[in-house]
């Protein structure tokens, strides 16, 4: 029997009060595989993301963790997780890494990425310190540990926020916009390393307005409009020859803007 994916989202509806955002979307994260979300600003993208690591409540559809279902109460705008320790579990292993990077300013760098696995996960102090400065090296900024955050460039912050989830051990990496704050030099010290990682054969769900780096780095890719998904496919097909008239029309958009 073949492995469940590590992320699947089933028939996924997600409202602000009246207003539907989510409107029946299904997605898989095999693992190992890459799948990019793109769309236009508003089509749904980063509260998907938001919904599969439990940020947000949604009020239809299944969300599954390598196979294992996510427990509601209650139905629509009342449906919530049953089980807050599910949740806690779930999300220790589907890491997120935002726009705006979210380090702790009192902290220097190797306590930012240290504090997650010592303080949610009970690890070692000693085992977390080496394996925190092996990822920081791994990003390319192993000599930044002692640095505070506000001495630190926004790509490489954003760098140190991506060690910080690897740090956790996670089966899954979520990223939202991982380079929309960054100035295009810095853009491309983040895109490098997420490159790195997709050549590991890491899980990953990106949310991306750089259709370059989807299509470099991604298996899979969703292209979403009005919450819905407009088409889907590999990065070939999808960037090489698409079918539906609003993803030609987004495309043509993004490279003249780009």
């Amino acid at each position: 029997m073949s492995e469940p994916p590590v992320i699947e989202i089933r028939n996924l509806h997600k409202a602000y009060g009246a207003q539907e955002v989510i409107r029946g979307v299904s997605i898989a994260a095999p693992r190992g595989h890459v799948v990019a979300l793109i769309g236009s600003s508003g089509s749904g993208k980063s509260t998907i993301l938001r919904c599969a690591n439990l940020l947000e409540d949604s009020q239809q559809g299944d969300i599954l963790f390598k196979g294992e279902p996510v427990r509601w109460k209650g139905e629509g705008l009342h449906r919530h997780p049953a089980d807050p320790k599910q949740v806690l579990r779930i999300r220790t292993k589907l890491c997120m890494v935002f726009q705006q990077f979210n380090l702790w300013s009192h902290m220097t760098i190797l306590q930012n990425v240290m504090e997650a696995p010592v303080t949610v996960l009970g690890r070692d102090r000693a085992e977390v310190e080496r394996a925190a400065r092996g990822y920081l090296d791994k990003v390319g900024i192993g000599d930044k540990c002692d640095a505070w955050p506000a001495q630190l460039s926004g790509g490489q912050q954003q760098r140190a926020a991506i060690a910080r989830a690897l740090c956790m051990e996670p089966e899954a990496l979520l990223f939202d916009e991982p380079t929309s704050a960054l100035d295009p030099e810095l853009e491309q010290e983040v895109i490098r390393v997420i490159r790195d990682l997709a050549a590991e054969g890491r899980t990953m769900m990106i949310v991306t307005h750089d259709m370059k780096m989807a299509a470099d780095v991604s298996d899979h890719v969703v292209f979403l409009h009005q919450g819905l998904i407009e088409e889907e496919g590999p990065p070939g097909a999808l960037f090489g020859n698409p079918q539906s008239d609003r993803l030609r029309g987004f495309l043509r958009a993004t490279t003249a803007a780009a």
